[in-house]
């Protein structure tokens, strides 16, 4: 997200780690050797933090406790894998200066937001003067196909209710999944709209394959409706669409 080589990046870690503001953890692989490491918050950037919105210093323990409870998270693969589209996003805009991811919200804040929407995340990306919003559903390839197909149900009653009408973005991990998703999907009616790419896709480019369509378009190229002005629509502050 914030640099350009890798090298400087794995530089400025090091050091933010040897002031206390960054700690980080790493597993063993099957047959020797060990995963990349995994980095987040120390217990000096979780003073930060606190500091920042006003709440109260955490002790160490506490700070090491969180690191425990993230790397122990069995969810820590999906997690990663949902930060990694808006982490994909994020990147693009350093070298498309007409492009702006103007939303970022974790699982937490849009089902805070949205209520019945429990989506891995939502965004609004901007290109110009197009802005498009998304739901994003994260695939590890773990789940059954006819589970995934299921998620679309929780999306569609929400556009009747004023709500907005997003695309739900299948980010699948193989060219596989992604065929006989289309495949489950074909002829229904009533779902929600919805496009397909795999990981190995950049997210910004022509890379998505709505329903029902043959040929693959870019993000801001989805239909997207933000919805109407009604009260439970945080996409609106008296009447006025907001970023």
């Amino acid at each position: 997200m914030l640099f350009h080589a890798h090298r400087t990046c794995q530089i400025r870690l090091g050091e933010l780690a040897a002031l206390g503001l960054l700690d980080r953890f790493r597993f063993a692989r099957d047959g020797g050797g060990s995963q990349p490491w995994h980095w987040t918050l120390g217990h000096n950037g979780h003073r930060f933090q606190a500091a920042a919105h006003n709440l109260p210093e955490p002790t160490v323990r506490a700070s090491r406790q969180s690191v425990q409870r993230l790397s122990a998270n069995p969810n820590l693969t999906h997690l990663l894998t949902t930060n990694e589209f808006f982490v994909r996003l994020t990147a693009h805009t350093r070298q498309h200066s007409a492009t702006r991811l103007d939303r970022w919200w974790s699982e937490a804040t849009t089902t805070k937001q949205f209520r019945t929407i429990t989506a891995d995340g939502h965004g609004l990306w901007s290109v110009a003067d197009t802005t498009a919003g998304f739901w994003l559903e994260a695939d590890t390839g773990t789940e059954p196909l006819g589970r995934v197909v299921a998620k679309l149900d929780r999306y569609a009653p929400l556009p009747r209710r004023g709500g907005p009408g997003y695309p739900v973005l299948f980010w699948l991990r193989s060219q596989q999944r992604d065929e006989h998703l289309h495949r489950l999907l074909r002829g229904r009616r009533g779902d929600a709209p919805f496009a397909t790419a795999t990981h190995a896709t950049d997210p910004a480019a022509v890379a998505w394959l709505p329903g029902g369509a043959t040929c693959r378009i870019r993000l801001a190229e989805l239909p997207s409706d933000h919805g109407q002005p009604v009260a439970d629509n945080p996409n609106y502050d008296d009447g006025v669409f907001v970023l």
